[in-house]
């Protein structure tokens, strides 16, 4: 199989560990057990005797009942047998794709998104069809595009909800009418929505699982509930031959969830309202602060983020993404994902997650780097 290098990753993997200012990831401020332990109230001690005291078994393979009903509890619709465990939401998309499309499937993504969306099914030799999100539309499906795209025989169409990189929210009417296009085609719909909760006003963001019989939702404990290092994650659907192949094929790649990944999990999402709490006051706290720094300075312009982590923010120099977004990781220590690993000329992803000083020094850095810039 042949596939495209992973762009982001491949960044992110070469500058994250030493970078002064990481203002490029996309995980709300992580915490450590301890922290969770402290957000949640629970005795800490009494879980790590108990767990402690477990034999390191394979445990249950299809998912700790603790944790899938957990998962159950970010849906409207859905019961522990709707959902399918894994090695984090990397390790969901990859295998919605293994188990669902084969050579000659029409796939439908969006773009920009992440790239699993889109690579992994050409790799699979799907008919890959993209459909492009502008600015000037918020970065929101056209559906007339769409409806060209979705021929008789379509087999899936790929979203994410809220987007990455760029911050745009698929509304719950938006959302409906992706629906009726998939239905008209019996079409599955993925969505990537890894970032789903993380919202900007306490309003409650509709997930496709619920809304539709062919829906696939992926979702994670990373990036809402700042567990990244559990690797752990999920699919989502109420489809009983998506279901039935993503069981079967999950033997070759899965056989089970760590341990002790899935029981911090049902203790997190078992006081999931508390980390939402947190982590919604976290992102909201901090887009006010990268709202401010685009107004204030003059290089820059974005498309403001209405949920998630992150925000495309486009720059005004003649200079290629990856060249700047290097150059200014050396200069100063801002350290960024260049819009080009999204193909998005001339702009680069801010996370603007992280902790609310490192989010203010590596916006002072990039405008310190801009005005080296200028001086040339």
């Amino acid at each position: 199989m042949k596939i495209k290098a992973f762009a982001v990753e491949e960044w992110m993997n070469e500058y994250e560990v030493n970078a002064r200012y990481n203002i490029a990831e996309t995980c709300v401020d992580s915490v450590s057990v301890d922290e969770l332990f402290a957000l949640t109230g629970s005795d800490k001690e009494a879980f790590l005797q108990q767990f402690c005291a477990r034999r390191l078994t394979y445990g249950d393979i299809l998912g700790a009942p603790a944790f899938k009903e957990g998962v159950c509890s970010l849906y409207r619709t859905l019961q522990p047998e709707h959902i399918v465990t894994t090695h984090g939401a990397s390790g969901a998309s990859h295998h919605v794709f293994y188990s669902l499309v084969e050579p000659g499937d029409r796939v439908i993504s969006i773009m920009p998104t992440y790239q699993q969306l889109y690579s992994i099914p050409e790799s699979y030799g799907a008919d890959l069809q993209l459909l492009h999100l502008k600015q000037e539309n918020d970065y929101l499906p056209d559906l007339d595009e769409l409806r060209a795209l979705a021929t008789p025989g379509t087999k899936m169409i790929c979203i994410n909800n809220p987007n990455n990189p760029t911050g745009a929210l698929m509304d719950t009417t938006l959302l409906r009418r992706i629906v009726e296009i998939a239905r008209g085609v019996d079409a599955y719909v993925l969505c990537d929505e890894v970032y789903r909760h993380l919202m900007q006003e306490d309003i409650w963001s509709e997930s496709v699982v619920d809304m539709y019989e062919k829906g696939i939702s992926l979702g994670s404990m990373s990036k809402v509930f700042s567990l990244a290092g559990l690797r752990l994650g999920w699919v989502a659907t109420r489809d009983k031959a998506a279901l039935a192949a993503m069981i079967s094929h999950r033997d070759y790649n899965h056989i089970s969830c760590g341990l002790f990944d899935e029981a911090l999990a049902a203790e997190a999402l078992a006081h999931k309202d508390v980390l939402l709490q947190r982590n919604c006051a976290i992102v909201r706290e901090n887009l006010a602060i990268l709202d401010a720094w685009v107004a204030s300075e003059p290089h820059v312009r974005y498309t403001k983020p209405q949920a998630g982590t992150t925000a495309l923010v486009y720059y005004d120099y003649d200079i290629p993404s990856r060249e700047l977004c290097h150059e200014m990781y050396h200069t100063t220590g801002a350290f960024v994902v260049p819009g080009d690993c999204f193909e998005q000329p001339r702009s680069m992803r801010i996370g603007y997650a992280c902790d609310k000083v490192e989010l203010q020094c590596g916006l002072a850095a990039i405008s310190e780097y801009f005005a080296l810039l200028d001086q040339r």
